[in-house]
């Protein structure tokens, strides 16, 4: 098969001799997060003044909604591993989210929309581990910055036609929302159908008896090395570092942008991160990681400072940019690392594992999040994300050791 021979061949580090199934695995993401961006661009403002939901409530049901997704991702990345597979449960995360989104426009309750939420972030926790491991399985070891580069910007492309098509269609059917949010159910089940056709997997990396000796247990955490635990305590600091999309959304809001273009924001900072995550993967395959990272959490306070000091929506929709930048540089970056360091025959476990310490620290930001906008107003929860990724930035620089490339 020609994408297992590309797997250990040599080719440029470049989009354009990538294989087929990364650019498949892409456009299913496109596909998949307009649906879910669709709908998560109009939730915030839909829970907080259609439903009553609380600030602090809010931040608890997005830091949950991704923990979920974290804890999901250990086991279907374990799984996938014991397996030797990824289609088999990429096609089932993928398949789960979509049988969500009926659920939104159907909801008359916080109860409803947080069981929404929870079912579609299991899917994308079944998802996520396989299909970033797969991506590694079939892209040579020279290419895979620029593979998952460019699988994150097709993914943020449909993060930003999402939020487009919800505030085209909010103007056109007058602010109908249920209206709305029924519209998102197509491109959801295109991208299972899109990834059912399209997406080649090659033969199971490791024979089977070499599979007989990968039990699920977490003893097999000591065979990953040291370097992949280094990436893993970076994955989380990052996110601790940043918070849910959501409460960019409520500050856009908060300082007067209506119902209907509060999505805007969305709009603007996926268009950034989409034109921003293929360079980005790009130079991750030719220069050091940890020049990125640092670059990213600089960028990360900027964006911090800006969405404190708004007083009207420019301001609010320039840091949302640069907010976009900063997941630009950092995202495809991380997904590398992890690839780079962790055992083939434990990769997909090593995704898992990556994404539970980093929805923990989500969960947690988003919980202080809520909490601070709630007891001392919106400026402080972007006045305490820009603190930590500024000591984030210092710690970086002062750390003698990076991990190796």
């Amino acid at each position: 098969m020609r994408e297992q021979h590309s797997s250990v061949g040599t080719a440029r580090a470049s989009w354009r001799g990538l294989p087929a199934s990364v650019w498949a695995l892409g456009f299913g993401s496109l596909f998949m997060d307009m649906s879910s961006e669709l709908v998560h661009s109009l939730l915030p403002l839909f829970m907080s003044t259609t439903l009553g939901a609380s600030m602090f409530a809010i931040g608890v049901l997005e830091g949950v909604a991704e923990a979920t997704a974290a804890i999901t991702k250990v086991f279907s990345g374990a799984l996938s591993d014991r397996l030797g597979r990824r289609k088999p449960l990429l096609i089932a995360g993928y398949g789960l989210a979509a049988l969500s989104k009926p659920v939104f426009p159907l909801a008359g309750s916080i109860g409803w929309v947080f069981a929404a939420r929870f079912v579609d972030r299991i899917g994308k926790g079944i998802r996520g581990a396989p299909r970033d491991a797969l991506v590694a399985d079939v892209t040579a070891p020279l290419q895979r910055g620029a593979a998952y580069g460019l699988r994150q910007s097709l993914d943020s492309v449909g993060a930003f036609l999402g939020p487009m098509l919800a505030v085209a269609l909010m103007l056109v059917l007058a602010g109908d929302l249920q209206a709305v949010l029924w519209i998102a159910v197509l491109p959801a089940f295109i991208s299972v159908l899109l990834l059912w056709v399209a997406v080649r997997e090659p033969q199971a990396q490791a024979a089977a008896e070499e599979r007989r000796r990968i039990p699920l247990r977490l003893a097999d955490m000591r065979r990953l090395p040291a370097r992949y635990w280094w990436v893993v305590l970076l994955g989380g600091v990052f996110t601790l570092a940043r918070f849910s999309e959501a409460f960019l959304i409520l500050r856009a809001h908060d300082v007067g942008l209506g119902l209907s273009l509060a999505p805007l924001v969305m709009i603007v900072m996926s268009v950034i991160y989409a034109a921003s995550a293929l360079p980005a993967g790009i130079a991750a395959d030719r220069i050091s990681a940890r020049h990125l990272l640092f670059a990213g959490l600089l960028v990360l306070v900027a964006a911090d400072v800006m969405l404190a000091l708004a007083t009207g929506p420019a301001l609010v929709l320039m840091g949302a940019a640069v907010w976009g930048l900063h997941m630009g540089l950092t995202q495809g970056l991380f997904s590398k690392l992890v690839a780079d360091t962790a055992p083939a025959s434990l990769r997909a476990t090593g995704f898992g594992l990556f994404n539970l310490v980093s929805g923990g620290a989500l969960l947690l930001a988003s919980l202080l999040a809520g909490l601070l906008w709630q007891q001392m107003g919106a400026a402080a929860t972007f006045i305490g994300g820009a603190a930590f990724a500024g000591l984030a930035a210092c710690g970086l620089l002062v750390v003698g050791r990076r991990p190796r490339r």
